[in-house]
């Protein structure tokens, strides 16, 4: 069964190492979203250079804010496990404070997915 992976990268910095052994592991098909936490924006809102009303857009404009979220839907279990081994040798422990976070989650259905051609 086909599931979505969902990983949020705390540094950003390591992102080009992650897609790298991703694309060495053959694991395509990565979409990555610029993120941020509550707690970060928070903290950021509090400062006293924050317009008045700020966008999104203008606080990730300074490059404090954003994590990196990874959406990967992969075919089977054998994908999933490739995609979290990646994970965890890049980042490390993810159960230690500011690594990231990541969730897997079912799909009963996909449309538009491309078999690999190799």
């Amino acid at each position: 069964m086909a599931e979505l992976v969902i990983f949020v990268l705390d540094d950003p910095e390591k992102s080009p190492a992650l897609l790298e052994a991703w694309e060495d592991a053959g694991v395509t098909g990565v979409t990555v979203l610029e993120s941020t936490g509550m707690a970060r924006l928070r903290g950021r809102l509090t400062q006293d250079d924050v317009p008045l009303f700020p966008s999104l857009r203008q606080l990730f404009a300074k490059g404090e804010l954003h994590h990196l979220t990874f959406l990967l839907v992969v075919k089977d279990e054998g994908e999933r496990e490739r995609v979290v081994a990646v994970i965890r040798s890049t980042v490390g422990d993810l159960d230690q404070p500011n690594t990231g976070i990541l969730f897997v989650i079912p799909l009963t259905y996909t449309w538009g997915l491309r078999e690999q051609k190799d």
